[in-house]
Protein backbone atom coordinates (compact mmCIF):
# COMPACT_ATOMS: atom_id res chain seq x y z
CA UNK A 1 0.00 0.00 0.00
CA UNK A 2 1.40 3.40 -0.94
CA UNK A 3 1.58 6.10 1.68
CA UNK A 4 -1.26 8.57 1.49
CA UNK A 5 -1.30 11.84 3.41
CA UNK A 6 -4.59 13.72 3.46
CA UNK A 7 -4.94 17.23 4.89
CA UNK A 8 -8.40 17.70 6.36
CA UNK A 9 -10.37 20.89 6.76
CA UNK A 10 -13.88 19.54 7.34
CA UNK A 11 -16.95 21.60 6.64
CA UNK A 12 -18.18 23.17 9.85
CA UNK A 13 -14.68 24.28 10.93
CA UNK A 14 -12.84 27.38 9.76
CA UNK A 15 -10.54 26.93 6.76
CA UNK A 16 -7.20 28.71 7.06
CA UNK A 17 -4.29 28.70 4.62
CA UNK A 18 -1.83 28.60 7.54
CA UNK A 19 -2.88 25.22 9.00
CA UNK A 20 -4.87 22.05 8.48
CA UNK A 21 -7.36 20.87 11.10
CA UNK A 22 -5.92 17.35 10.89
CA UNK A 23 -3.52 15.29 8.81
CA UNK A 24 -4.23 11.61 8.14
CA UNK A 25 -1.35 9.26 7.25
CA UNK A 26 -2.09 5.88 5.70
CA UNK A 27 0.26 3.18 4.44
CA UNK A 28 3.77 1.94 5.17
CA UNK A 29 5.63 4.94 6.57
CA UNK A 30 8.41 6.06 8.87
CA UNK A 31 7.25 8.58 11.46
CA UNK A 32 9.74 10.98 13.03
CA UNK A 33 8.83 12.66 16.31
CA UNK A 34 11.04 15.72 16.79
CA UNK A 35 11.40 16.69 20.43
CA UNK A 36 11.10 20.31 21.50
CA UNK A 37 13.67 22.44 19.72
CA UNK A 38 14.58 25.93 20.83
CA UNK A 39 17.20 28.56 20.07
CA UNK A 40 20.15 26.63 21.47
CA UNK A 41 23.27 26.30 19.30
CA UNK A 42 25.64 23.32 19.14
CA UNK A 43 27.82 24.88 21.84
CA UNK A 44 24.84 25.39 24.16
CA UNK A 45 24.43 29.15 23.81
CA UNK A 46 21.06 30.79 23.15
CA UNK A 47 20.82 32.35 19.68
CA UNK A 48 18.64 35.47 19.71
CA UNK A 49 16.84 37.53 22.29
CA UNK A 50 13.46 37.92 20.59
CA UNK A 51 10.77 35.53 19.38
CA UNK A 52 11.56 36.03 15.69
CA UNK A 53 15.28 35.24 16.03
CA UNK A 54 14.69 32.35 18.41
CA UNK A 55 11.99 30.87 16.16
CA UNK A 56 14.37 31.06 13.20
CA UNK A 57 17.02 29.13 15.16
CA UNK A 58 14.50 26.61 16.50
CA UNK A 59 13.28 25.94 12.95
CA UNK A 60 16.88 25.45 11.78
CA UNK A 61 17.32 22.96 14.62
CA UNK A 62 14.15 21.10 13.59
CA UNK A 63 15.49 21.00 10.04
CA UNK A 64 18.84 19.59 11.24
CA UNK A 65 17.07 16.81 13.15
CA UNK A 66 14.90 15.98 10.15
CA UNK A 67 17.88 15.82 7.79
CA UNK A 68 19.59 13.41 10.18
CA UNK A 69 16.46 11.22 9.95
CA UNK A 70 16.29 11.43 6.15
CA UNK A 71 13.39 13.87 6.11
CA UNK A 72 12.73 17.54 5.36
CA UNK A 73 10.42 20.30 6.54
CA UNK A 74 7.82 19.43 3.90
CA UNK A 75 7.42 16.00 5.57
CA UNK A 76 6.06 17.58 8.76
CA UNK A 77 2.41 16.79 9.40
CA UNK A 78 2.09 18.42 12.82
CA UNK A 79 3.79 21.22 14.77
CA UNK A 80 3.42 22.15 18.43
CA UNK A 81 4.71 25.61 19.26
CA UNK A 82 5.17 26.97 22.78
CA UNK A 83 5.66 30.72 23.27
CA UNK A 84 6.40 32.41 26.59
CA UNK A 85 3.41 34.53 27.63
CA UNK A 86 5.13 37.89 27.70
CA UNK A 87 6.13 37.69 24.04
CA UNK A 88 4.35 38.77 20.86
CA UNK A 89 3.78 35.76 18.63
CA UNK A 90 3.72 37.62 15.28
CA UNK A 91 7.50 37.57 14.67
CA UNK A 92 7.50 33.82 15.27
CA UNK A 93 4.81 33.25 12.66
CA UNK A 94 6.74 35.49 10.24
CA UNK A 95 9.84 33.29 10.74
CA UNK A 96 7.72 30.19 10.09
CA UNK A 97 6.33 31.68 6.86
CA UNK A 98 9.89 32.28 5.62
CA UNK A 99 10.73 28.55 5.84
CA UNK A 100 7.41 26.89 4.96
CA UNK A 101 6.78 26.73 1.21
CA UNK A 102 3.36 28.05 0.17
CA UNK A 103 3.33 25.17 -2.34
CA UNK A 104 3.19 22.61 0.48
CA UNK A 105 -0.08 21.78 2.22
CA UNK A 106 0.01 23.30 5.69
CA UNK A 107 0.42 20.92 8.63
CA UNK A 108 -1.78 20.73 11.69
CA UNK A 109 -0.50 23.32 14.18
CA UNK A 110 -1.07 23.85 17.89
CA UNK A 111 0.21 26.94 19.68
CA UNK A 112 0.37 27.23 23.45
CA UNK A 113 1.22 30.32 25.46
CA UNK A 114 3.20 29.16 28.49
CA UNK A 115 4.57 30.76 31.66
CA UNK A 116 8.11 29.63 30.89
CA UNK A 117 10.32 27.02 29.26
CA UNK A 118 13.21 24.82 30.48
CA UNK A 119 15.72 27.68 30.29
CA UNK A 120 14.55 31.19 31.29
CA UNK A 121 16.31 32.60 28.19
CA UNK A 122 14.13 30.50 25.85
CA UNK A 123 11.15 32.35 24.40
CA UNK A 124 9.90 29.65 22.00
CA UNK A 125 10.04 25.86 21.66
CA UNK A 126 8.90 23.82 18.67
CA UNK A 127 8.21 20.11 18.36
CA UNK A 128 7.08 18.34 15.21
CA UNK A 129 5.93 15.05 13.74
CA UNK A 130 7.13 14.14 10.25
CA UNK A 131 6.09 11.20 8.08
CA UNK A 132 8.24 9.71 5.32
CA UNK A 133 7.28 6.90 2.98
CA UNK A 134 9.21 3.64 3.23
CA UNK A 135 8.82 2.80 6.90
Amino acid sequence: MATRITHLNPEGLPANPAFSQAVVVEGPVRTIYVGGQNAVTADGTVDGDDVGAQTTRALRNVELVLRAAGAELADIVSWTIYVVDREAIGPGFAAFQRVWSPDDAPPAISVAIVAGLGNPAFLVEISAVAVVAGG
